[in-house]
C-alpha cells in the first residue's frame, strides 16, 4: 500500500517537474523588440551621421507589411530598390527637426551584422544644434513591446541618451 502511494507522488512530482521545466523553458524565450538610432554632429564632414540598428526579422516584417511585397534584406533582387523601401519607411517614422526646423534625410546604405541590420543615412547640412525634437515610431504599429533607444552626439563628444517605450514617441534634447 505504501509502495503505490509514493509511485503515485512519485509521478505527480515528475509531471509536476515537466510542467515547471517547460513553463519556466518557454517564458524565457520571449522575445525582444529593441532598436537603437545614434545621432552625431559631425563639424569636419558639416553633416548629420545617423545610425538605426534593427532586428533584421523585425525591419522586414515591417517592410513586408508596410509594403506588402516579400522582402529580403540579405540577399535583396534589387538593393537600390531596397534602399529606397528602408529609406521610406525610415524617414515615415524617424522626425528629426533641429534648432526647430524639420530637416530631411537620405541613406547611404545598410549592413547585416549578425541578427540586425545597420542603416546609415545623413542630413547634408552645416548644423549648429542647439535644441534637436526626435519622433521616433519605429516598429511600433508591428510590435506594441517595442522599445527605441536614441543617443545623440555632438562632434563624438558631448552625448545625451534616452529611450522611448511605444507609445511613447517625442524626445527633446538641449545642447
Amino acid at each position: 500500500m505504501c509502495v503505490k502511494i509514493m509511485n503515485k507522488l512519485g509521478i505527480k512530482i515528475i509531471v509536476l517537474f515537466v510542467y515547471i521545466v517547460c513553463w519556466l523553458g518557454f517564458s524565457s524565450f520571449h522575445p525582444f523588440y529593441i532598436s537603437t538610432t545614434e545621432i552625431n554632429f559631425n563639424k569636419a564632414t558639416k553633416s548629420v551621421e545617423i545610425t538605426c540598428r534593427m532586428f533584421t526579422d523585425n525591419l522586414e516584417d515591417a517592410l513586408e507589411k508596410t509594403y506588402n511585397k516579400k522582402i529580403d534584406l540579405l540577399h535583396p533582387k534589387n538593393k537600390k530598390e531596397l534602399e529606397l523601401l528602408v529609406l521610406q519607411y525610415i524617414q515615415n517614422n524617424l522626425k528629426i527637426k533641429i534648432n526647430g526646423t524639420q530637416k530631411t534625410i537620405s541613406i547611404i546604405g545598410y549592413e547585416k551584422e549578425e541578427d540586425a541590420v545597420w542603416t546609415y543615412l545623413e542630413i547634408k547640412e552645416d548644423i549648429q544644434p542647439q535644441q534637436i525634437e526626435i519622433e521616433n515610431t519605429l516598429l511600433y504599429v508591428f510590435f506594441p513591446q517595442q522599445m527605441n533607444m536614441i543617443h545623440v552626439m555632438i562632434d563624438g563628444a558631448s552625448r545625451q541618451s534616452s529611450k522611448l517605450i511605444n507609445p511613447d514617441k517625442k524626445l527633446n534634447f538641449k545642447f
